[in-house]
């Protein structure tokens, strides 16, 4: 690991300012990710500006809202009454990531912000263009059995590793940021990227902008959700696909559904057209696989993850179900 410089502002406009200031300069919270990668070669800022002393940890319980400050840690958000109450689709998706340890320590706007799990990423002597722009991507005729399936370019077929950011994405949530021009406000579905020619760039984040908090609206989808994660082993591992499903039932009737993948593509990847597919439909399983097909339409495989092409389906389904007997 490399020599770097260490501060700790306490007011937000100065850790804002000594990031915007400096290309070489990032913000540190819980530092799950982040250090793991300094320590791997894989980044070496200069400076880090830890944000640990900021008043950003507040869960609010809003009118209308849920407000989650971007240092609310994952486990804290998880054993919050409100948040499990009022949305639990968001608390499964928590719960279902990395382990009790780690989301002990790590943050909502760190767990937004991680970087891909993609073998090649992380392996300094391998091509990346995520890691090195115009290296090429050694995951395209390397080792993809857990790369994507959709939104992919030929620059990069990383996977975004959040479970948490699939729930988010489903659920409308909006991103708050501060940065060197001021706040504004994102829509969850925006903050992440596809690759296309520029797969170094994770998100749409300005130079200097922070995450100040996510806003995730009230919603009907208080009891039929689920959160179904498929990995290779029970406890701390990524998922192979993921599947985040919601559902406002009348009767057995479904009034509105909010679907989304994770695992398979570079951004937690919303599945609008299947949910619009579902309203109305009766809540069945030939509805869910009929949703699923909708679901899978553009998708496309590489030499080694073409299970995934069968996985995907099938794990919305069993979401699907899962939600609807609640």
């Amino acid at each position: 690991m490399n020599q770097f410089q260490y501060v700790r502002p306490i007011k937000q406009q100065a850790a804002i300012e000594a990031v915007a200031k400096d290309a070489n300069a990032t913000f540190i919270a819980g530092g799950t990710n982040l250090v793991d990668l300094m320590k791997r070669g894989v980044m070496a800022p200069q400076k880090l500006v830890d944000i640990n002393r900021l008043p950003l940890a507040r869960i609010d319980h809003d009118p209308g809202k849920l407000r989650i400050g971007a240092l609310a840690l994952n486990s804290a958000v998880a054993d919050d009454k409100q948040v499990r109450e009022r949305q639990p689709l968001l608390v499964q998706a928590i719960n279902a990531g990395a382990s009790a340890q780690l989301r002990n320590m790590a943050t909502t706007g760190g767990n937004m912000l991680q970087r891909t799990r993609c073998p090649y990423f992380y392996d300094t002597a391998m091509p990346c263009n995520k890691r090195e722009p115009g290296t090429g991507c050694g995951a395209l005729e390397g080792i993809n059995r857990m790369h994507a399936i959709f939104g992919f370019s030929d620059k990069c077929i990383a996977v975004h590793p959040s479970d948490m950011s699939v729930a988010l994405v489903a659920l409308d949530a909006t991103v708050l940021v501060s940065g060197p021009r001021g706040d504004r406000r994102i829509a969850f579905a925006d903050l992440h990227r596809l690759p296309g020619d520029t797969p170094e760039k994770d998100t749409t984040l300005e130079p200097g902008e922070l995450i100040t908090a996510v806003e995730v609206p009230d919603n009907p989808f208080t009891k039929h959700v689920s959160y179904h994660k498929v990995r290779e082993r029970a406890s701390y591992a990524f998922a192979l696909v993921s599947a985040a499903a919601a559902l406002d039932l009348d009767g057995s009737t479904i009034k509105a559904a909010r679907l989304a993948f994770g695992g398979v593509a570079h951004k937690p990847w919303r599945l609008t057209a299947a949910e619009q597919f579902l309203v109305g439909k009766p809540a069945t399983e030939e509805s869910f696989k009929q949703a699923a097909a909708v679901a899978m339409q553009g998708a496309k495989a590489f030499k080694h993850n073409e299970y995934k092409l069968r996985l995907a389906p099938n794990t919305l389904v069993q979401s699907l179900k899962n939600a609807a007997a609640a």
